[in-house]
């Protein structure tokens, strides 16, 4: 059966790279599973020649892969809560927010955001699928509803509770499944003159800086600015402005109204991405046809480095177990021949096993004690908040590396 897209039903028949067969990347593997089987599936990823919006399909339904014990806590990073922060207090400078406003968070998580609109007392509402992070926002007294979010629960919360006058959805979008199903969802739930932000992953950067480890199959969908604009207008809603972020290796935060809405007049960013992203080819196939080389280039550099390293006696470890590592080590069939172990700071990763390469994770002490002489740095985009908090490495002669864009040594 032919595989369609999920925005506008054209079947696909362009692939834009292939990474092969890969575990779902957040399956951590309790040590007393380590001698069970996993199931694999393809992390073939393909293109709509018709919208462009570049798409993985859905090889499990989405209640499948956010579970109860779904293993990712916001809150272990230093610098996204920051980054959250940060955001909260713009957005109130700029709309106004107060204790008289209604602001839902989608896939919100431990409360990591939610907090600090709920210390400039202004009200929160959580929507999170996965019930062991939503009880840590809770017991922060975040209220959370604990349902995954689409066209039905968005009437019903509006109906039952409120309009939205911001909804939040960070890092969201690209884990929905049935695409037009969620932004009905959000249509329906915007206050007349609401405000919707959308943070995700930008397919440019993704593309410029061969970020292909962040292609799991908890992401069903990698936008360009193009695509997104595409799927809000088909639902009534109007991109007002859009800001490119340094968060992910390059994120786009974009702003919605509905369409019918004329109080947040359309800004001069929006005409300029799409005019850059048109410029780049984003709007033809050809834009899209190298990256599997680039990618396979990658891999061989990867492994080029560790067998390197390994046959001059070094050891190496990683530091983090975040999806893109799983993504690049079960890609490039990297197991505990090349890395001796990984560290994560989250309690729900440490004592398991990474899916498929099945390569142990302990807590970040473990590097102290080992002294290894190289730290692989998996999620490359705190890096700078990994090598401040692991000093000690350097002190023994030791070397942190990263894999994305390109095999590195740090300085």
């Amino acid at each position: 059966m032919a595989e369609c897209c999920r925005f506008c039903d054209t079947e696909l028949e362009h692939v834009f790279v292939d990474l092969g067969m890969s575990p779902i990347a957040n399956d951590y593997v309790p040590a007393e599973r380590m001698n069970s089987m996993e199931p694999f599936y393809p992390l073939r990823v393909y293109v709509c020649h018709r919208c462009f919006l570049v798409q993985l399909p859905a090889v499990q339904s989405a209640d499948a892969i956010f579970r109860d014990d779904y293993a990712y806590f916001s809150s272990m990073s230093d610098s996204w809560l920051a980054h959250a922060k940060a955001y909260v207090d713009g957005m109130i400078e700029r709309f106004g927010f107060d204790q008289n406003s209604q602001v839902v968070e989608l896939a919100s998580n431990d409360g990591y955001l939610l907090q600090y609109f709920q210390q400039r007392e202004v009200p929160v509402l959580g929507v999170e699928p996965c019930g062991n992070v939503a009880q840590a926002a809770e017991e922060k007294g975040i209220p959370s509803v604990v349902e995954f979010f689409g066209q039905a629960l968005g009437e019903r919360l509006r109906t039952e509770r409120r309009p939205a006058d911001l909804i939040i959805g960070n890092n969201v979008l690209a884990h929905v499944p049935d695409l037009n199903d969620f932004v009905a969802g959000m249509k329906a739930l915007l206050a007349p003159t609401g405000v919707i932000t959308m943070e995700f992953p930008h397919l440019l950067r993704l593309m410029e800086r061969n970020q292909f480890d962040t292609i799991y199959h908890e992401h069903f969908s990698y936008f360009s600015f193009l695509a997104v604009e595409q799927v809000f207008a088909h639902h009534g809603l109007t991109l007002f402005d859009v800001q490119e972020l340094p968060t992910h290796g390059g994120s786009l935060r974009i702003y919605a109204r509905h369409t019918d809405d004329e109080t947040h007049p359309v800004g001069p960013a929006v005409a300029e991405l799409l005019g850059r992203e048109r410029a780049a080819g984003f709007d033809t196939l050809a834009a899209y046809e190298d990256f599997e080389t680039v990618v396979n280039r990658t891999k061989r550099e990867l492994l080029k480095f560790l067998i390197e390293a390994k046959e001059a006696g070094k050891t190496v470890v990683g530091y983090g177990a975040p999806a893109k590592g799983n993504t690049l080590l079960n890609f490039c069939g990297v197991r505990t021949d090349m890395i001796d172990y990984t560290v994560d700071r989250a309690p729900s990763k440490q004592n398991t096993l990474l899916p498929g390469i099945r390569i142990p994770v302990h807590a970040p002490e473990k590097i102290l004690e080992t002294r290894p002489d190289y730290v692989l740095i998996l999620p490359w985009n705190i890096a700078e908040e990994i090598q401040s908090k692991m000093g000690e490495v350097r002190e023994w002669g030791g070397r942190f590396v990263v894999p994305i864009p390109e095999v590195k040594l740090l300085d």
